[in-house]
């Protein structure tokens, strides 16, 4: 697991810092805000992760933190905790793009599954997004040139395989196609 960055938002002190205590034993690094105002001037700040909101707090509530950290970073991930679940909050939190909504009181390891939950989407969208830009491939080789903060055209070479890996951490495996295999074959028989 990579070193993930949550945003806790809780007007609760003994729910903030119980979960936080919870997702630092897991590993995560967590910056806690006490209510909505403070949670907008940490997402201004940085670009979090995950973020998981108390539903009710006074002032600024999860509804409107789900909609700031949507706002300013369309990937942050954000689950909505409350204890006064409804449907139509459940649909309305959904409709704004939540990634989950969790009812309160919940155990630990059901919190940790659906944080863990959403790193897997986390992940797979990072993936989706890498996959839909327009690469520079090498219409012999098929290496792909990699311009990575660098001016484009100026990036380097480099094998598929390394690039899918150094971007997304996806392993490639190599084979043939039926076309390839079959020239191969023919190729070797000669």
């Amino acid at each position: 697991m990579g070193r993930y960055h949550i945003l806790l938002v809780d007007d609760d002190p003994f729910i903030l810092q119980g979960v936080a205590k919870e997702l630092k034993n897991e590993g995560y690094q967590v910056t806690a805000a006490e209510n909505g105002e403070k949670a907008f001037v940490l997402l201004e700040q940085t670009c979090f992760d995950l973020v998981i909101t108390d539903l009710v707090m006074e002032q600024v509530d999860g509804i409107q933190v789900l909609k700031k950290a949507k706002q300013l970073y369309p990937e942050t991930m954000v689950i909505i905790l409350t204890g006064f679940g409804d449907m139509t909050t459940a649909i309305e939190a959904l409709r704004l793009e939540a990634d989950d909504y969790v009812l309160k009181p919940c155990h630990p390891e059901e919190l940790n599954m659906r944080v863990a939950r959403c790193f897997q989407k986390y992940e797979l969208a990072k993936k989706v997004k890498l996959y839909e830009k327009i690469l520079p491939v090498c219409c012999l080789c098929k290496k792909i040139r990699d311009d990575t903060g660098r001016a484009p055209g100026k990036g380097h070479w480099m094998q598929m395989e390394n690039y899918m890996y150094t971007k997304a951490k996806v392993a490639v495996t190599s084979t043939y196609c039926p076309e390839c295999a079959q020239r191969i074959k023919s190729e070797i028989e000669q």
